[in-house]
């Protein structure tokens, strides 16, 4: 039984949870001052070049930096400032991403840096996604892409790319998940899906999945709370179908600000008729944070209702997030109702899926099972 302390002391780890298990100290060397060539521009002039990571496309000249505030112009050539240098470093369960049809129980090294190309006003994360590298230098350490792969072999882990918005890592997060994958690790990114197809399809060929945040269903939820666009986001998460990679989205419901429920019920009817019914989706209790402390959280009940909306909508796995010990943390067949896959938020008790197909009724689960 769950009580209302546990919940805030969970959902603190949650909304928080970073560097609460660190990566040993001897793996790093000092911070350093080089810089690591971006990819993904063009020259404009001998001063100026145009981005072409995310759908921002910022013209960035000489000594400047881009939106991120981690891609800097020096003499016409785009470099990362935060490659090899994690402000972030934790092994978690692969359902905290959330990712609930990867290999349910297992664990994942996760790699975040400074910074975002989205202002969220309720980011949960703000500490690190609002932050330049040198307000995070005190927390920064140079690890190499294979440091971190081999950190996550010798802790039988996955990896992912999470804590802030990875784009903004591009190159780094290439580097490792290229390295992870051949080495046989699970890899997996959590995005707000604002990157340009080419890269986002250079970077899924190195994935088993994603986790996309659809942070509303309106342009002007967007612009307004994010300071973003929308549109890049929904042709990102069918990119990521037509691709071929695991796709899960995670809404995370705020209340005044993105809990109309007709825009809820548009989301879920776009999700079936341009993802299909497959993909799984998270509706997550808003907490209060960074700039919208203000706002209460997330009633249970907005949850519940905007779950039976996506269910009616035709979606099969509709789960309710950051409620511990709510029923529909767990997976139930969509075929006979039984209970798949046992979570206490992000505890796995039990699996019930074998060789891809439930226990009870043969009914055919999709996902990335382990044998």
């Amino acid at each position: 039984m769950y009580t209302r302390r546990k919940f805030i002391e969970q959902s603190a780890k949650v909304t928080a949870g970073v560097c609460l298990v660190s990566i040993p100290d001897l793996l790093y060397c000092s911070v350093s001052d080089e810089y690591q060539s971006a990819r993904h521009y063009r020259t404009i002039d001998k001063k100026n070049i145009k981005c072409g990571l995310c759908f921002r496309g910022c013209v960035i000249s000489d000594g400047n930096r881009g939106f991120c505030r981690v891609r800097e112009n020096r003499k016409g050539k785009l470099f990362s400032v935060v490659y090899g240098k994690p402000a972030a470093l934790q092994l978690d369960p692969i359902e905290k991403e959330p990712m609930y049809h990867i290999h349910p129980g297992s664990d994942i090294l996760c790699t975040g840096t400074a910074s975002c190309n989205f202002r969220c006003q309720f980011c949960h994360n703000w500490h690190l996604s609002q932050s330049t590298p040198e307000e995070l230098n005190h927390r920064t350490k140079n690890l190499s892409p294979k440091d971190v792969v081999n950190q996550a072999k010798k802790l039988n882990a996955g990896l992912s790319f999470t804590y802030n918005e990875p784009t903004i890592f591009y190159e780094y997060m290439y580097d490792i998940s290229e390295l992870g994958k051949k080495a046989g690790l699970i890899t997996i990114f959590h995005t707000n899906g604002g990157m340009q197809p080419e890269p986002m399809r250079q970077l899924l060929k190195n994935m088993a999945g994603v986790t996309v945040d659809l942070k509303g269903f309106t342009a002007d939820f967007y612009k307004d709370v994010s300071f973003a666009n929308m549109k890049p986001v929904l042709e990102t998460l069918k990119l990521i179908k037509k691709e071929n990679v695991w796709l899960e989205i995670v809404n995370l419901i705020i209340p005044t600000l993105n809990d109309n429920f007709d825009n809820i019920k548009q989301m879920c009817t776009w999700i079936v008729e341009n993802l299909g019914k497959d993909v799984p989706v998270h509706f997550n209790r808003f907490s209060p944070a960074y700039k919208m402390k203000h706002l209460n959280p997330t009633p249970i009940s907005s949850l519940e209702r905007a779950r039976k909306m996506a269910i009616e909508a035709g979606i099969k796995f509709v789960y309710i997030g950051n409620a511990p010990g709510h029923k529909h943390n767990s997976t139930y067949c969509p075929n006979c109702d039984e209970r798949l896959i046992h979570r206490t938020h992000f505890s796995v008790h039990d699996v019930r899926i074998k060789k891809g197909k439930c226990e009870f009724c043969g009914y055919s689960i999709p996902g990335i099972w382990k044998s």
